[in-house]
């Protein structure tokens, strides 16, 4: 009897990147903007302290997990979460990393670095997957320190603020 599970894998592959596409296009691209072209949720929740960079961040490194998953190699990876530290890291300075955000895209580059690597893919070894393990706890702990510190300033700035 012929087994399935090859295209059980190619059904799973593309269901999974279905999903990342999807969430890609609501964080990035889903509201047109005229004159501008499009935007996602990503820069609208990232004006809000703590909460948006974690749900984006959290989001941002489900793609890497999955990416991951689907045999990325280290140096894709890389390059994935290179797009994330870009990302986090510009949120953290207020209105200029919402512009950021607008710009940079990061969840769409990711997905096309994981379409390239569907399109044209390369045994993942074990090397790889331990940098995955490391790749993604490394993004999880910056995504937040980076939360905590804006609840820490939008926090101190509101005492300040009371005690005028």
């Amino acid at each position: 009897m012929p087994s399935t599970k090859p295209a059980t894998d190619l059904t799973a592959r593309a269901s999974t990147l279905s999903r990342l596409r999807q969430l890609s296009h609501v964080l990035d691209n889903a509201i047109p903007i005229p004159g501008v072209g499009r935007i996602g949720l990503d820069p609208i929740l990232g004006v809000l302290p703590g909460g948006g960079d974690l749900l984006t961040g959290a989001i941002s490194v489900y793609v890497v997990f999955e990416a991951a998953r689907l045999g990325v190699p280290a140096a894709t990876l890389g390059r994935m979460g290179f797009n994330i530290l870009l990302d986090v890291l510009s949120g953290t300075v207020p209105l200029l990393g919402d512009l950021v955000d607008v710009a940079w895209k990061a969840n769409a580059r990711n997905v096309t670095l994981l379409e390239q690597h569907i399109a044209n893919p390369r045994e993942s070894g074990r090397a790889d997957k331990i940098f995955a393990v490391v790749l993604i706890v490394a993004l999880v702990a910056l995504i937040v320190a980076v939360a905590s510190l804006s609840v820490f300033v939008v926090r101190g700035l509101l005492s300040l603020i009371s005690q005028v």
